[in-house]
């Protein structure tokens, strides 16, 4: 089977949470987009073993987004992210970037919108709005301002270790295994991190680390 549409590879979209009929007519939408593949599928069916590329999110259908992708994380699924929305604000797209979805695109967007975030998503990139991504910054800024900044110096070797693999983008059973550790330890280390340096999600805990050098650089 060829892999590759053009010069794009083939992208495998879970498309979740929706209803059928708005599954039908989002395919139908995104045709003009050949390396897109759609799939739908139901969020609880969503394993690390799904052969899937990106996960677009429904933000107003049956459960909210939110609570999926909680329910998720929990599950400990690494997920790239992109949720759809009706009319979202930028208090929205904010909540959901910092809870881990990886984009943002309204309903209205048109089919090339589509692509570019799940292109940008499937690359490793964030896509939302720049007026979304500024206000991340600032007030992440904002954050690290009222924070406490304790240097490496200040943590423990567990927690240098733990730190560098979640910045690496490992999940606690990542993390666990190669340190001989169990998942809720890992847990309980994240959190004490998160105190420590005044922020409120693993997100900010990896952007702080790296803004502050508190891993190392390879």
């Amino acid at each position: 089977m060829n892999n590759t549409t053009g010069l794009r590879p083939l992208i495998h979209v879970a498309v979740a949470n929706g209803e059928p009929i708005r599954f039908v007519g989002l395919r139908t939408f995104l045709n003009s987009q050949p390396d897109l593949e759609l799939n739908c599928i139901d969020p609880s069916e969503i394993t690390n073993g799904s052969k899937i590329d990106v996960v677009l999110l429904w933000n107003q259908a049956g459960k909210k987004a939110l609570d999926v992708m909680a329910g998720w994380r929990a599950r400990d699924l690494k997920l790239p992210i992109v949720l759809i929305g009706n009319r979202m604000n930028d208090e929205a797209m904010y909540a959901a970037i910092v809870s881990g979805a990886k984009g943002c695109v309204e309903e209205e967007a048109p089919a090339m919108e589509f692509g570019r975030a799940l292109r940008a998503v499937h690359g490793g990139s964030v896509w939302a709005p720049r007026r979304v991504l500024s206000l991340l910054v600032e007030r992440y800024n904002a954050a690290s301002e009222r924070a406490s900044q304790p240097s490496r110096r200040g943590l423990t070797n567990r927690e240098r270790q733990v730190l560098e693999l979640l910045v690496a983008g490992c999940s606690n059973r990542e993390i666990g295994d190669p340190l001989g550790i169990e998942e809720r330890t890992v847990k309980a280390h994240v959190a004490k991190l998160m105190r420590k340096v005044g922020v409120r999600n693993r997100i900010a805990l990896s952007m702080h680390a790296v803004a502050h050098s508190l891993v190392s650089r390879n």
